[in-house]
């Protein structure tokens, strides 16, 4: 009896740590995140001018894109047509896509030297919105993050640049595609332009 009480207490412990866990997350821990990354990203863009290796242009994907979570974003770009393909076309596919996304990402590195300004971060659960605005002298650019905290960790599931949502903008491209040639023709033309990237 008294080790099935003491399993009782060990499971509503732990029942309880999590929750707290989860609790914990605040507005505060995704800014902290987002300007940690902010940080890294300036200290590697360098001033305007600035000249990069092949090394240094790797580690600035990986951060610009480190907290981006391309299979949901892939997914939401791809609608229904997701659930429908294989497991391995469907990581193909997401391969594809963040290999696109990625090397978007350093067409215009001047964007990653604008002063951010937090407007808004709102967190309901495990979900937030951050509302920001980027100052590149004088333009300023709305950039909003839709995110989500999962296995442990806030990460992106899309950006809306200019009140434009980049899932939104691939799945109309992709639909597109789709309802006029079907799945296989998107993919096909997915590989080459990650091919070029």
């Amino acid at each position: 009896m008294n080790m099935f009480n003491t399993g009782i207490k060990v499971i509503l412990i732990g029942f309880f740590m999590t929750a707290t866990a989860v609790a914990q997350q605040t507005s505060e821990d995704v800014r902290n995140l987002l300007e940690e990354r902010d940080v890294q990203i300036k200290e590697l863009v360098g001033p305007e001018g600035t000249e990069y290796t092949d090394e240094q242009r790797q580690k600035l994907k990986e951060i610009i894109n480190g907290v981006i979570n391309f299979e949901a974003m892939a997914k939401e770009a791809l609608e229904e047509t997701f659930d429908t393909i294989s497991t391995e076309k469907r990581t193909e596919f997401v391969d594809l896509f963040a290999t696109i996304v990625r090397d978007q990402s350093l067409n215009k590195l001047d964007i990653y030297r604008a002063k951010i300004t937090y407007q808004d971060i709102q967190v309901e659960g495990d979900e937030a919105r951050v509302e920001t605005l980027a100052q590149l002298e004088n333009v300023r650019t709305p950039v909003n993050y839709e995110m989500e905290y999962m296995s442990g960790e806030w990460v992106i599931v899309d950006m809306e640049i200019d009140d434009v949502s980049t899932a939104s903008s691939y799945n109309r491209q992709f639909q597109r595609i789709i309802n006029q040639k079907g799945f296989e023709p998107l993919l096909e033309s997915l590989r080459k332009r990650a091919a070029r990237a």
